[in-house]
């Protein structure tokens, strides 16, 4: 297969070959595979309780599986934390352990803190066995030192899938190969050389071509997550990704895995995956992970029409944006079984789209709504409250939105600065010692905005409040919809009257929002 070959042969030539080695011979490494994002650290989600399998994980898994080395799995997802690790590495007794985040999981590009730790721990724990250690993720591209600290050998810098296969390979033809000969000359990684770390960064690069191997669903215990998936909401969900990357340039989007560039699977493979899928494991659900699902309306309608001629359609969730659905596209994704799409509508502000460079208009947003929802189709919104320049009259603005379009579900956070985007460069200086979460459900302001984290939270309460209200609207008798309607305004305009108390000194006069502001939303 071309990529083991080639990978192979370049490895011999660059590492130099031991006597006992020919050219060319084979030398199987055991691998264990893994990564940190351990559900139960994270209240919240462990809470909301929707696990999927770690996809980047798994398809390095097998990659590495191609290549020929024996692969084992530490999934740290439904593990009880990270003492379960000891054993798994004993089992494994592997020569290589590849800590390998999941970049389709969004919560692994936030960084949480007490995901690194995990990490930390875990690569202590390997390193005191004199295992060859490494490191590939959001956070370790961005702050490598604290891995190194750790005890890894090697941070891949991005995807790092080139470093990655000629780490392995140099491995391969000389395990015994000293630490300098082994990383020499390797762009896009970090490593540490007498107590400094060096580092060479390539810059974003496209997705690489080699990794689009099905992923290593059978290193898996699909079981456990059909269990958790039964017992908390009576159906079994899985997860599939179309694409890596995303081409649009929001401010506050971390990218430092694919920067902005963005590669797409072709249709009849992500359908032969859905349909491997449903005749494998028949779940009842799809997450698609991709930042960006489809994209192109054409694609859509290809991925439907494979689908119908496998019979491999399984109902969907996707992520997308407002300005990607028009008619035709909402056909194709009907077409195709998608369910529920999630819209980063951000805000009903459009100066603060705007600031965002987020790319769309407001009544875009609602026109989405619309049109997906007369196909049947469920829409959540992503809302992102707080960022740069936000003020009151905004907030009311995004309330407003969720008013008019009535989406079926949000998902609300306050914006989140992240190195190496535009927004944090723009707040840097005024970040403490706070940098990252611990927990998703932290809703901590890191920078000064207009007003404290806990306006935000309570803004945020009244939001789901509003849209959870309206869901209820038809089991309701009509006065008793008006009577929490009425009750849900009054809350509105005490927490805009006692605004005051939460602001901060970047937030301008609210004397001119506050008459619009209390004017009755009628839910």
């Amino acid at each position: 297969m071309p990529v083991m070959a080639h990978s192979r042969s370049r490895s011999i030539a660059g590492c130099g070959v031991p006597p006992r080695l020919e050219q060319g011979a084979k030398a199987m490494l055991k691998i264990q595979v893994g990564h940190s994002y351990f559900l139960r650290y994270d209240r919240k989600q462990w809470e909301r309780g929707k696990p999927y399998p770690p996809l980047a994980t798994i398809q390095i898994a097998a990659l590495l599986r191609q290549m020929g080395h024996a692969i084992s799995l530490f999934d740290a997802m439904l593990a009880e934390g990270a003492e379960d690790y000891t054993a798994s590495l004993q089992a494994a007794a592997p020569d290589v352990v590849v800590f390998y985040e999941d970049n389709f999981n969004f919560l692994t590009k936030m960084c949480l803190g007490v995901m690194r730790d995990a990490a930390c721990r875990m690569i202590g724990e390997a390193r005191a066995r004199g295992v060859r250690i490494i490191v590939a993720g959001s956070d370790a591209s961005d702050q490598p030192e604290a891995f190194l600290a750790a005890g890894a050998h090697a941070v891949l810098i991005g995807e790092g899938i080139a470093a990655l296969i000629e780490l392995i390979g140099r491995l391969e033809c000389n395990r015994d190969i000293d630490h300098a000969s082994w990383i020499a000359g390797i762009p896009g990684i970090a490593t540490q050389v007498t107590e400094k770390t060096q580092m060479t960064r390539i810059g974003a690069v496209p997705p690489d071509p080699r990794l689009t191997l099905r992923p290593a669903w059978d290193l898996l215990d699909i079981e456990r997550y059909r269990a958790m998936w039964q017992e908390r909401h009576g159906y079994f969900s899985l997860n599939m990704a179309a694409s890596r990357g995303c081409p649009f340039r929001c401010n506050w989007c971390a990218k430092p895995i694919w920067g902005n560039h963005y590669n797409q699977r072709s249709a009849r493979d992500m359908a032969a995956e859905m349909t491997y899928l449903k005749q494998t494991f028949q779940p009842d659900h799809i997450w698609m992970a991709d930042d960006i699902f489809g994209f192109h309306v054409d694609w859509v309608t290809e991925f439907a029409e494979h689908l119908e001629s496998s019979h491999g359609s399984v109902p969907f969730t996707i992520q997308t944006r407002a300005d990607l659905i028009s008619e035709r596209m909402a056909d194709a994704l009907k077409q195709a079984g998608c369910a529920e799409t999630w819209i980063g509508a951000e805000s009903g502000s459009q100066r603060v789209l705007d600031a965002m460079n987020k790319g769309t208009q407001v009544p875009e947003l609602i026109a989405a709504r619309e049109r997906l929802g007369s196909r049947g189709i469920r829409v959540g919104f992503f809302i992102q409250l707080g960022y740069q320049g936000e003020q009151l009259n905004d907030l009311i603005a995004t309330r407003e939105l969720v008013t008019q379009a009535a989406p079926d579900d949000i998902g609300v956070s306050v914006s989140y600065p992240l190195p190496g985007t535009k927004f944090y460069e723009q707040v840097k200086a005024q970040l403490g010692r706070k940098t990252h979460w611990d927990d998703s459900d932290d809703l901590a302001m890191m920078f000064r905005g207009a007003y404290d984290s806990e306006f935000y939270r309570l803004v945020r309460d009244l939001l789901h409040e509003q849209v959870t209200l309206r869901q209820a609207q038809p089991e309701e008798t009509a006065e008793h919809y008006s009577q929490a309607c009425a009750a849900l305004d009054t809350r509105w305009s005490a927490l805009i009257a006692s605004e005051s108390i939460h602001r901060t000194e970047h937030a301008t006069s609210p004397l001119a929002t506050t008459r619009h502001a209390a004017a009755a939303q009628n839910c």
